[in-house]
């Protein structure tokens, strides 16, 4: 598990979805939307339009508000419901320790714009309109200018999110990856400990850590140079993300020639299982290090611990116990593991 590649935003014509049941109003707005260059998917009915939403991903719905087997106004708080469950569908199955919270998400799911076009034109049906989730309302019979500038800001509004959450994107990257090897950085690592610390100490259940170091890394860099050190360092971290597999392992780099894989949820038998694999690994790259006192290619010393957290102890107390371990490694020859059990 590395990082989050930051997100670009497409150049594609915006896609405007048509929901209304008069297939005359439907072909006019079609054709009107397509002079403006949008693209443009019709479809006669609130049922027809929950089924195009998912599937489509527009930019912006136009929805009528009277329409037979689902009205506008239950189908928009369904569109809304829809992209809510969408974005947080996404967020768990993408990083399982996000800090997005609910009001994040709900200032995120709120920007697919919902237009809805009603011949009501009364207090009550725009106050329904509202209420329900729509963006803003036009009314029947239709005012084209009024309509298009409606779209064009909605549409823009709408774009500038898209930019907004792109940066984001780009500026959590930069915050919680590593630049050089692209796996988590030390921020990354204790927030992701922390997290895990707590979920776990509420479940009873396992989480084990291996700190890894390369050995004679100062030598390696002397000998080498930095470039070919930086890149001993990329090839270093690959085998560890590789041989990490399950989708809640976190690998960091934890500082300098040092790396951290934490994995929740794995008792002390299965980290030893890593940490022998990870080792097999790094032996298979062969990487010649003349400049070190165990091997003629580059190897790794690691600590290895397993604890049950709980509310009374605290992170810091596995990472001492891995640390531990990983001196262990060192003092005992290196180019090994060391289990803290």
């Amino acid at each position: 598990m590395s990082g989050i590649s930051p997100f670009s935003v497409p150049k594609q014509p915006p896609l405007i979805l048509v929901a209304d049941d008069d297939k005359t109003i439907r072909v006019l707005l079609r054709k009107a939307m397509e002079q403006e260059g949008y693209r443009v998917v019709e479809v006669n009915d609130g049922k027809q339009c929950l089924d195009a939403y998912e599937t489509i991903k527009p930019d912006i719905v136009l929805l009528d508000a009277v329409m037979p087997i689902m009205d506008g106004f239950t189908c928009c708080k369904h569109l809304l419901q829809i992209a809510r469950n969408n974005l947080i569908s996404a967020v768990a199955t993408f990083d399982t320790d996000s800090t997005l919270n609910n009001t994040v998400i709900s200032k995120i799911w709120e920007r697919t714009p919902i237009l809805m076009i009603t011949c009501l034109d009364d207090e009550e049906s725009v106050n329904r309109a509202f209420d329900a989730g729509a963006t803003d309302y036009v009314t029947k019979p239709i005012h084209w200018p009024v309509l298009r500038q409606r779209l064009r800001r909605l549409l823009q509004q709408g774009q500038v999110y898209k930019q907004l959450e792109a940066a984001n994107q780009a500026l959590q990257h930069l915050a919680n990856v590593d630049g050089l090897t692209e796996l988590a950085n030390r921020r990354r690592f204790d927030d992701y400990l922390n997290t895990q610390w707590i979920n776990l100490a509420q479940e009873g259940a396992p989480l084990s850590m291996i700190l890894c170091d390369i050995d004679y890394f100062k030598f390696y860099n002397d000998k080498y140079g930095h470039p070919a050190g930086d890149i001993c360092l990329q090839k270093v971290g690959s085998v560890l993300n590789l041989k990490a597999q399950k989708h809640q392992d976190l690998v960091a780099r934890y500082g300098g020639e040092e790396f951290a894989v934490i994995m929740p949820y794995t008792h002390a038998s299965g980290a030893v299982h890593i940490a022998a694999a990870i080792q097999a690994g790094i032996k298979d790259l062969r990487i010649a290090h003349a400049g070190s006192a165990v091997s003629q290619y580059v190897t790794l010393s690691m600590g290895v611990a397993t604890v049950v957290p709980t509310w009374e102890s605290s992170p810091s107390d596995l990472i001492v116990q891995a640390d531990k371990a990983l001196y262990q490694a060192k003092a005992g020859g290196r180019d090994r593991f060391v289990s803290s059990f």
